[in-house]
């Protein structure tokens, strides 16, 4: 599973990077995040509760961060486990200033399984775009001086697959958005 976007963040780089390292910020923008424990520099585990479908699906996941480029870029390279299922995957992240606003682009692949990967492609793909723009709407009014949302940025270019359901938004918001995402 592949999935790319760009948000807008109207702040500067900088403190964007920052909060991307920032593991009480990222708890409280990781929707259902219960827990978010910084073990290194490098490495992060989570807890995170959310309603897939059926499913009230509590993932807990490790991510680490690799390919450091402060204050411009990232890999975050993941895994997670539930009850319902797993997921495991990349993401790399990179951030560039336009006109004092930071634009964060991310690319994203991910493999799910499990009883939660059976749901079907429809509702993940509307589970996985709502867990984003909460997060990103949450982490832009943390960030932002002046508490505005992100703007989804249209490069137009069609996202190859959304299907990263929850388990993307534990893995890789965990350091994401990503798993911003699911």
């Amino acid at each position: 599973m592949k999935l790319t976007g760009s948000y807008k963040i109207p702040t500067d780089k900088q403190t964007v990077w920052d909060a991307l390292n920032n593991p009480d910020i990222l708890q409280e923008c990781i929707p259902g995040c219960e827990e978010f424990k910084k073990n290194s520099d490098t490495s992060f585990t989570a807890t995170a509760t959310n309603k897939i479908g059926p499913f009230n699906a509590s993932f807990t996941g490790d991510v680490e961060l690799k390919d450091l480029n402060p204050p411009n870029s990232y890999k975050l390279v993941g895994q997670g486990n539930s009850p319902v299922g797993f997921a495991s995957g990349e993401a790399t992240v990179t951030l560039s200033e336009e006109n004092g606003q930071t634009v964060l682009s991310y690319d994203v692949e991910a493999n799910v399984g499990g009883k939660i990967a059976q749901v079907g492609s429809r509702l993940i793909d509307m589970t996985a775009k709502k867990m984003a723009d909460i997060f990103f709407g949450k982490f832009s009014e943390v960030v932002s001086p002046e508490g505005s949302k992100p703007v989804a940025v249209d490069d137009g270019k069609k996202p190859l697959n959304k299907k990263l359901i929850f388990a993307l938004a534990t893995l890789i918001v965990m350091g994401l958005i990503l798993f911003v995402f699911l």
